[in-house]
This record gives structure tokens, sequence and C-alpha cells, in this order.
């Protein structure tokens, strides 16, 4: 997420010129947004990285159901 951020930031500034990213060349912008792409398109599948976020959801959802669970047996 912070890359995609420093990408909408760099290309605000660079669009209303100001500072010295005015003179900053776009071409350096494109490569950041390609360097994006295949970082989450490619490198992350490769490293498991978006299984982990997904196992992590499903994991905290399924306690979340095991918590609520024992709760209300506890109560009646």
């Amino acid at each position: 997420m912070p890359l995609i951020l420093s990408i909408v930031v760099l290309c605000g500034l660079r669009f209303f010129g100001v500072w010295r990213f005015a003179d900053l060349s776009w071409w350096y912008i494109v490569a950041l947004m390609v360097f994006a792409f295949v970082w989450f398109e490619f490198i992350e599948k490769a490293l498991g990285l978006d299984k982990k976020k997904e196992h992590n959801v499903l994991h905290h959802h399924r306690a979340t159901r095991v918590k609520q669970a024992f709760s209300k047996r506890r109560k009646s």
C-alpha cells in the first residue's frame, strides 16, 4: 500500500508542479508503476504473501466464530 500511495503522491506533485517535483520526469513515475505491477502480480505470489494475508483473515474469522460459540454455551 505505501508503494501505491507514493505513486499517487508523486503523480499529484508532478502534475501540479510542486517544488522540485515539477522537473521530475514522468518516466520515473512510470517506472515506479511498472515496479508496483510486477510486485503485485508476480513477486508477491511467488513469495506466498497473498496466501498468507488470506490465511490470516480466515484464521481471524475462525477465532471469532469459536469465541462466540463458547460464549453462547456458557450463558445457557
